[in-house]
C-alpha cells in the first residue's frame, strides 16, 4: 500500500491549509506553519498588528481552558483557531 501525504491528495480534501488562522490577545494572526516556535507566533503577531513586544510571555489555551507558558524556542503544533495570550513580563495580574 503507497503512503499518503496529506499535502497532496488527488481529491484536494486532506490538503493541508496554507496558513492557520489563530488569535493572540483576542486579535486574528495568520500563521504560515504547522509548527512554530514561541518567538516565531510572537514576531508573526507583532508583524500583524498585534500590540506585543518580543519579551512578552506567550501562552497558549488548551482545550480544558487552562493556560500553558509557550517558551521562546518551545515549538507548538498550531491548529486552526488556537488561542494564545501574550502578557507583559511585569505583568502581576
Amino acid at each position: 500500500m503507497a503512503e499518503h501525504d496529506e499535502r497532496e491528495s488527488e481529491n484536494g480534501h486532506d490538503k493541508e491549509p496554507k496558513t492557520f488562522p489563530v488569535k493572540v490577545n483576542n486579535k486574528p494572526v495568520e500563521l504560515p506553519r504547522k509548527e512554530m516556535t514561541g518567538h516565531e507566533i510572537k514576531h508573526a503577531a507583532i508583524a500583524q498588528g498585534v500590540q506585543i513586544q518580543e519579551d512578552f510571555v506567550l501562552q497558549v489555551e488548551k482545550e480544558n481552558g487552562e493556560f500553558d507558558n509557550v517558551g521562546n524556542h518551545t515549538e507548538v503544533n498550531v491548529k486552526k483557531h488556537t488561542v494564545f495570550t501574550a502578557i507583559a513580563p511585569d505583568d502581576n495580574s
